[in-house]
């Protein structure tokens, strides 16, 4: 382990370093002394926290401050000014216009390994987590490597991800999911078309007044900056085999085809996805994961390109907050060829 600490200008030391059960990531990033300034430490060394997030994919940083809303703000505001407004998947966390609530999902089930808003034309390339209050047991962020994933798929099912593409299928049925005007900001149909059309989203209106929405997206990109190939969809979260069966049952039973489930993710042609397709993959993510456990005042940055997270399940009251920043699209590079896969980073070094 690697825990050379790191005089900042004018500022307290800083020391890098692993998690013993997460040996090569997230960096660990914690004060050598009392009294460090997370903000302003951030600020002056933006780019060294860059790096180690290019090379590991997350940066965990631990014991600046106990558990705060606002100090988390300032934190992630100080890596990336450009925080996300607009999220509208997920509720917002009291009156901050920049910081949002973890999804609302049963604490006793997974939420399954995805990157965020890759099945939107717009995503994040900076995601920020922190816990405000740790859960009595569970509630973990497992990430994991999307360079790895890819390097260690099966090169047949490489070549499905990589030509085939994936379909997203959204129904927005209120009382289930989020509702149109919520996701979309606007009371107006008009709007909503506009914007759909914009992003070459298809879109139609049902009878019940929800909406319906279809849209083609790349399962695996390049990343914009260092080039690697990743596995970048939500696959293993949108599929229904993620449900438990019972309560995919009832909502097929509800929705009366694949088409009208709340989310769904078909090939890119709209054929269906296997079951054991999925299975496989989030197998394999499972097996390359790595978790820890929260404590009060951590701050998880991660690259959503490069590294993809989910949600253990958990018991006790729990309070995780989001930020969202440096929104990027349709401009990354276009899929790679599939003999151009990367092997997995080498090495612990931080």
């Amino acid at each position: 382990m690697d825990r050379r600490p790191v005089q900042s200008s004018g500022e307290d030391p800083v020391t890098f370093g692993f998690l013993p059960e997460a040996p090569s990531t997230p960096v660990l990033v914690t004060p050598a002394g009392p009294g460090v300034d997370l903000p302003g430490w951030l600020r002056a060394h933006r780019e060294a926290v860059e790096a180690r997030l290019l090379r590991h994919g997350a940066v965990l940083l631990r014991g600046f401050h106990g558990g705060s809303v606002e100090k988390f703000e300032e934190a992630a505001s100080a890596l990336c000014a450009t925080l996300y407004r607009e999220y509208g998947d997920l509720p917002r966390e009291g009156e901050s216009n920049r910081v949002y609530k973890s999804t609302p999902y049963p604490e006793d089930l997974s939420i399954l390994f995805h990157n965020e808003s890759s099945h939107l034309p717009q995503w994040p390339m900076r995601q920020f987590f922190s816990c405000i209050v740790a859960p009595r047991s569970g509630g973990q962020t497992p990430i994991v490597d999307c360079r790895t994933v890819l390097a260690r798929m099966r090169p047949e099912l490489v070549e499905l991800f990589a030509t085939k593409k994936l379909r997203y299928v959204r129904n927005f049925i209120e009382g289930v999911d989020v509702s149109w005007s919520r996701f979309f900001g606007t009371e107006d149909p008009a709007e909503v078309e506009r914007r759909c059309a914009a992003e070459g989203t298809s879109f139609e209106w049902t009878a019940e007044g929800g909406l319906r929405t279809s849209r083609q997206a790349d399962a695996v990109l390049r990343h914009p900056v260092t080039g690697e190939a990743v596995f970048f969809n939500q696959l293993a979260l949108h599929h229904p085999s993620a449900l438990d069966p019972e309560i995919r049952s009832a909502l097929l039973e509800i929705c009366e085809e694949e088409q009208g489930m709340p989310r769904n993710v078909f090939w890119g042609d709209g054929t269906v996805i296997d079951d054991a397709v999925v299975a496989e993959v989030r197998d394999l993510m499972d097996r390359e994961s790595v978790a820890f456990t929260w404590q009060e005042g951590d701050i998880l940055v991660i690259d959503n390109m490069l590294v993809a997270h989910s949600r253990s399940p958990f018991t006790g009251p729990r309070k995780i907050v989001v930020a969202l920043g440096d929104m990027t699209g349709e401009s990354v590079p276009a899929p790679f060829a599939t003999d151009a896969r990367v092997p997995p980073p080498s090495g612990v070094r931080c």
